[in-house]
């Protein structure tokens, strides 16, 4: 006699799996002490047809040791914003395995004043880091002629 084997909701659950890999040694990748460090870091990796163009939401990944673990684009949106997804944004951190992020967005007008979206946003992701243990340790605006760094203007 043969067992049929029921087929359920209960056993079709996706497997999920998790992994990164980095190819750069722990000495080599960037250390950031500063705002400026970090908005050098990324500058160099946004595309600078871009900056004037569209926002764009990136996250700096960092280790206990504020090295560069990676960068993670967000989101690419239109002229006036973009959506950062703050689950998007702890998947990646959290995948890294990261101990502090960097949060970053441009402003295509040049504009390097945050809004009250920023700051709402920044406060939420702050929060969220909080229970996970993540430090947000700073939220750089870009524009193609500097930045602006919330932290050091005492708005983290």
């Amino acid at each position: 006699m043969e067992k049929t084997v029921q087929t359920t909701a209960f056993t079709r659950a996706a497997e999920i799996r998790l992994s990164y890999r980095n190819r750069v040694k722990p000495s080599e990748r960037p250390q950031v002490t500063c705002s400026n460090d970090s908005y050098q870091v990324l500058k160099q990796s946004w595309d600078t047809g871009k900056m004037e163009f569209v926002e764009q939401f990136k996250v700096l990944l960092l280790s206990r040791a504020n090295r560069v673990l990676g960068i993670y684009e967000v989101s690419t949106g239109g002229v006036a914003g973009t959506v950062a997804d703050p689950k998007l944004i702890f998947a990646a951190a959290l995948k890294a395995c990261a101990s502090g992020i960097i949060l970053s967005h441009n402003h295509p007008s040049g504009n390097l004043n945050p809004s009250t979206a920023d700051l709402q946003l920044t406060k939420k992701i702050r929060q969220g880091g909080e229970l996970l243990d993540i430090a947000v340790l700073d939220h750089i605006i870009l524009t193609s002629e500097g930045y602006y760094s919330l932290a050091d203007e005492g708005l983290l």
